[in-house]
């Protein structure tokens, strides 16, 4: 007779799963932190961590809103970018062959070898860090795009083909709707990107930004701090996931069906 594994309790249902791994991890890493078996300065504690996040909370606002506004600057335009040159290239074969390899190329340098040239080229305003941002998340969404827009039904574009469908047709009625899933499966790794693209641009150069307030305070030897900017920098990655989850879910009513 099978068992039927008992469900959590109606109360906690609300919790999310990586919860208790989570409060687990911490215990450990708060037990390590206090044991002395690391120097207490190389190895904050959580309880450290978060009320050296809660002390510089106003400073820590500041940085993260100039950090932000690179971010959704550069993953803006990397997103109307990548829509135009994924449909040029889709329409035309000896595009996608010529650029193709040049795209690729442009995942192949690391950011921390290409951003001492954009500050170099553009100065160290906000320009150099949104154009890394755009170069990080170009490439996913653009092979998102291109290889949602080659696996439409074939059947269907041949149908709307038959009864006088142009080009414009066929995006807005076949390719573009079959491509909605597997582009916001690119823009959920461009967002986490879009993040990390911009503090590591401004770990080389600026005046303001999350990377910046890490360089500071990892000169002063403060890791309680560089440990919040890192537990900051990375609840913003989940937190733009979670946005993007739900456009997602705004976009395709018809997979809650």
């Amino acid at each position: 007779m099978k068992t039927v594994p008992a469900s959590p309790p109606r109360r906690f249902r609300w919790l999310p799963p990586a919860l208790p791994p989570l409060l687990c991890l911490a215990a450990i890493w708060q037990a390590v932190s206090v044991s002395g078996f690391v120097p207490g300065y190389m190895l904050p504690g959580p309880l450290r961590v978060l009320a050296a996040l809660w002390s510089d909370r106003l400073l820590l606002a500041g940085h993260l809103g100039r950090t932000l506004a690179e971010a959704a600057a550069g993953l803006g335009l990397a997103v109307a970018a990548a829509f135009i040159l994924a449909v040029v290239m889709d329409t035309s074969r000896r595009v996608k062959e010529t650029l193709g390899p040049i795209i690729l190329l442009t995942q192949t340098l690391p950011a921390v070898a290409i951003a001492p040239l954009l500050i170099l080229w553009m100065g160290y305003g906000s320009a150099p860090k949104i154009a890394l941002v755009f170069l990080t998340c170009f490439f996913p969404l653009t092979m998102a795009l291109l290889g949602a827009f080659s696996g439409a039904d074939q059947d269907e574009i041949r149908l709307l083909k038959s009864m006088g469908a142009g080009p414009v047709q066929l995006y807005r009625y076949i390719k573009i709707p079959s491509g909605v899933e597997t582009f916001f499966s690119g823009l959920r790794i461009s967002a986490s990107y879009s993040i990390i693209g911009a503090v590591i641009s401004e770990w080389l150069g600026g005046d303001a930004g999350l990377g910046v307030y890490m360089i500071r305070v990892r000169k002063s030897y403060s890791f309680d701090k560089m440990f919040a900017a890192i537990l900051v920098v990375a609840l913003l990655s989940l937190l733009l996931i979670k946005l993007v989850e739900l456009a997602e879910a705004a976009a395709t009513p018809w997979k809650k069906v």
